[in-house]
């Protein structure tokens, strides 16, 4: 099979020669050093891909975007919210809500919870929470039941099952001819949630809104506050004040936003991708130096041999070009291997993070900690090829120098001594 010279003599010199075992072996570590440094730079971008994702489809899914709150309660919500879905149709979806902060006791416990009361048909439209009601469902709360749901850290911490009851206390006083006493009621645990996020899973709780309306001594049929869901939650600020706009009375509104609570958490992961992503493709870069100092470690060795090509009349543009496919073909393999090693680990690497936290019995990411208790991943194609081509460029690049040293190497300099 016809093959050019210098490919034909670039793909001899890359095998094993039994008087070049080191400059083999120098040859072997360099596309290892390739190999290891495009898989980790794959795997781990992947792994921070996971964590964008799981905050924008988990976390932020399961949060306010945007909250329309009132200093006057919202006598009819639904009107309110048919005005609003008419006027913006960045807004997919409308829910009334009433926030509330207490505690829970139960078992000789007490924990802080965030509580919010809400309509169970309506919040369908707005959070993706019954998804990962794990005990119960979100029609259990029925109103006039006082019923509760609440998160699986919480449910751990105070041993709650479902039927237990609980004790919600808020801070505000009761006055009785007893005296003043906090305000406190029973609620009956309907249901559990294990969202995955330590936020939401040790301090959120969730009660039927007109069950929340008569704690604070509020018509059922009220609301302090509207939840939206937007088609595109990073338009939260500017969808937000257009709601405003279209509000008749706006005046006695105003609106806050994911981004108050948890926009310097999800720049500051897609800071530390962009960073991190920077600092793995110097991995990278000095592997392709190693291709550097393996091909001009090969044309010492050779330089008989590339005076005797040029002897036959091999010109310095084959020589070079010789080279330059040795170079080339250690950056293709490595980038290959590495590519195919990294895509496979960063498929694996939460079933194999898990079985490893099984087998020692240690936490990598604590849920009270952290904003999710496991390793996500997500592999994108984009990523892939830019991890690869950019080592392939490095690659080519690193083999431009010793080429050239090598096209220069005159037959009668070289031949001198041999």
């Amino acid at each position: 099979m016809f093959r050019p010279f210098p490919i034909f003599v670039g793909l001899r010199y890359t095998k094993a020669k039994r008087r070049s075992h080191f400059v083999s072996f120098i040859s072997f570590t360099s596309m290892l050093g390739l190999i290891l440094g495009v898989m980790v730079m794959i795997l781990v971008l992947s792994v921070m891909n996971g964590f964008d994702r799981e905050m924008r489809e988990r976390v932020l899914s399961l949060i306010p975007q945007v909250m329309v709150k009132t200093y006057q309660p919202i006598d009819d919500w639904q009107a309110l919210t048919n005005i609003i879905k008419e006027k913006n149709p960045d807004v997919i979806g409308v829910a009334p809500v009433l926030e509330m902060q207490g505690m829970l006791s139960a078992n000789k416990q007490i924990s802080f919870i965030q509580a919010s009361g809400i309509n169970p048909e309506a919040e369908k439209d707005v959070s993706i929470i019954n998804q990962y009601i794990t005990q119960g469902k979100l029609d259990d709360l029925a109103p006039g039941q006082f019923d509760i749901i609440v998160g699986s850290g919480i449910a751990k911490k105070l041993n709650l099952a479902i039927g237990d009851k609980v004790t919600f206390i808020m801070p505000e006083a009761s006055v009785t001819p007893a005296g003043i006493f906090p305000r406190m009621k029973r609620f009956t645990v309907k249901g559990i949630f294990h969202a995955g996020t330590g936020e939401l899973d040790n301090h959120f709780a969730m009660m039927n809104i007109e069950d929340a309306n008569r704690l604070i001594r509020l018509p059922v049929n009220q609301t302090l506050a509207l939840r939206l869901k937007l088609k595109n939650l990073f338009d939260s600020n500017s969808v937000a004040m257009d709601v405003l706009k279209s509000i008749p009375d706006g005046k006695n509104f105003y609106a806050t936003t994911w981004k108050a609570n948890y926009g310097g958490l999800y720049q500051a992961i897609r800071l530390e991708k962009n960073m991190i992503g920077m600092l793995l493709l110097l991995i990278v870069a000095v592997a392709a130096f190693n291709i550097i100092s393996t091909l001009v470690m090969v044309v010492t060795d050779k330089k008989s041999d590339i005076a005797i090509l040029r002897t036959l009349g091999a010109s310095p543009t084959q020589i070079m070009s010789i080279f330059m496919v040795q170079g080339t073909v250690i950056g293709v393999i490595g980038t290959l291997i590495g590519g195919i090693l990294g895509v496979l680990a960063a498929f694996k690497i939460s079933s194999i993070l898990a079985w490893v936290q099984k087998i020692t019995g240690h936490q990598f990411l604590n849920s009270e900690i952290y904003f999710i208790d496991y390793i996500p991943s997500q592999v994108m194609l984009s990523d892939v090829v830019t991890i690869c081509g950019a080592a392939l460029v490095l690659s080519f690049l690193a083999t431009l120098y010793p080429a050239w040293r090598a096209a220069r190497i005159q037959p009668a300099e070289a031949l001198r001594y041999e």
